[in-house]
């Protein structure tokens, strides 16, 4: 089943906490929407951490990095549910 909607908000929501992965939701994406999904998830962590945040500003720091984690964590369980499945990406 192909993505619905934009595959760059997909990665924002995820960055921001409004979407979570899961293995059970992974289950309706082919190896095209997973690489589709991590390039893109890629994108927008690169996007944070090109922002310059000044190191006076703790709550900043603290915000970008939580939505580095949670795209880091939702790349592992992406990239832990292909290889379950034996999925190439």
């Amino acid at each position: 089943m192909a993505i619905s909607g934009n595959p760059k908000k997909m990665a924002q929501d995820l960055a921001e906490g409004y979407f979570l992965i899961s293995p059970p939701l992974l289950k309706q994406y082919s190896a095209a929407d997973f690489k589709l999904i991590l390039s893109n998830m890629a994108i927008v962590a690169r996007e944070l951490r090109q922002e310059a945040i000044p190191l006076d500003d703790i709550l900043a720091l603290k915000f970008r990095n939580m939505k580095l984690s949670r795209l880091n964590q939702a790349e592992m369980v992406i990239r832990a549910f292909c290889t379950k499945r034996r999925i190439l990406i």
